[in-house]
């Protein structure tokens, strides 16, 4: 099994266990403003788990991708990330 594969995986697995965590916790609290707190803590690991999933993945592709498609693809993550942490 390629480990960067493995790597981005399990850090997805970490990240939707956390999700449920919070949805649980949400539930267990059964407040709004507590629940709100929850969610917009899990707003911060959203973009940190697309950036690291995307450089291991770049990590694992930089020996087959040419240097002008990888800077392509740096640049297209950047565009993501300005897209959704732009208020």
């Amino acid at each position: 099994m390629d480990k960067h594969v493995f790597s981005m995986a399990l850090l997805r697995i970490v990240s939707g266990s956390l999700e449920l965590t919070a949805a649980l916790v949400m539930l267990k609290l059964n407040e709004v403003q507590k629940a709100l707190a929850v969610n917009s803590m899990l707003a911060l690991v959203g973009p940190i788990v697309l950036l690291t999933t995307t450089a291991i993945g770049l990590v694992g592709l930089s020996d087959k991708l040419s240097p002008m498609r990888l800077i392509l693809v740096t640049v297209g993550v950047s565009c993501l990330l300005i897209g959704i942490l732009k208020k």
